[in-house]
């Protein structure tokens, strides 16, 4: 597993990272969330070895990742897709890292074949678009069967399938036993992916709980209602002490109540209903309301 504790990262008087800890256990994927500026690259940074914390530490199976031996068996990373040097084939890419680790060939060509790069491994990477990079990048990352993978932005120029072949690669990784800790912005993947959310923000630890339990604590949960007479029914709503904002078409989403209650509120008063739909918040508008003071870099609307 990984496990972080205490974890700090200073830069002279700017703070990146203070006092995070979390674990990322096996057989399940971990979403690593957090606005841009939250401090999830040097985390992940720190757990590899590439930054040395300011104070805290942050472990993989029990150890820093620098008294590891033979690493890529231990741990597969990818932070920088376009961290690779051009003028290399992605054969031979692979093969250098390979070697390094005392891993044969016959795995560089498994894993090629694994992420669909079989028929371009004798192309110079400098020639590969930003989704054959990322696809490369995992290759890397797999060479040595790692029981624990750490993977910043893997969708990030990836078409359609390439975004639903990682999301079944990482959910088929943890379901074998791995440790697997995912960093992304895009929230809809999230949902689909994660069992568990880690969410930092300003380098603090904001959530760090279950997916669907974090939708229904910080996720906003309402009753969509269409009536032949609207007005008619938001009287009634407003009698009740119930809050109600009018939605699209002349619909109203009431909050603090459920559809049972407004269906019974509206057939003792013979308001005629067409529509009564529970919506939840989506993890994209939940994780957007949590971390709202913690954003960095705020654009201003047109």
């Amino acid at each position: 597993m990984i496990e972080v504790r205490d974890l700090c990262k200073s830069y002279g008087a700017t703070t990146a990272v203070s006092e995070l800890s979390f674990r990322v256990e096996p057989g399940r994927v971990t979403g690593f969330l957090g606005p841009n500026g939250a401090g999830k690259s040097t985390t992940m940074r720190m757990v590899l070895g590439l930054d040395r914390p300011t104070s805290g530490t942050a472990l993989v199976h029990g150890r820093p990742y620098r008294e590891l031996a033979e690493p890529l068996r231990r741990v597969g990373a990818l932070l920088d897709a376009g961290a690779v040097h051009g003028g290399r084939t992605a054969r031979g890419h692979l093969r250098w890292l390979a070697h390094s680790n005392g891993i044969g060939d016959a795995r560089v060509d498994e894993v090629l074949a694994l992420v669909g790069l079989s028929e371009v491994a004798g192309r110079r990477i400098r020639g590969f678009s930003l989704g054959m990079r990322q696809r490369l990048g995992v290759a890397a990352a797999l060479l040595g069967d790692p029981p624990v993978l750490l993977l910043d932005e893997p969708v990030n120029g990836l078409d359609p399938e390439g975004i639903r072949w990682i999301r079944t690669l990482l959910r088929s990784l943890a379901a074998e036993g791995r440790a697997v800790l995912v960093s992304s912005h895009l929230m809809t993947e999230m949902a689909l992916t994660a069992d568990h959310l880690v969410v930092i923000g300003r380098g603090r630890l904001l959530a760090d709980l279950g997916t669907a339990e974090f939708l229904e604590r910080h996720g906003r949960s309402r009753v969509l209602v269409r009536a032949v007479d609207p007005a008619r029914l938001a009287g009634l709503v407003r009698d009740a002490g119930l809050t109600a904002e009018q939605a699209d078409g002349g619909a109203w989403e009431i909050t603090g109540t459920d559809p049972g209650r407004i269906g019974a509120l509206a057939a003792a008063h013979g308001v005629v209903l067409y529509e009564l739909t529970v919506r939840q918040d989506s993890l994209e508008e939940a994780f957007m309301r949590m971390t709202e003071d913690a954003v960095e870099y705020r654009a201003v609307a047109a």
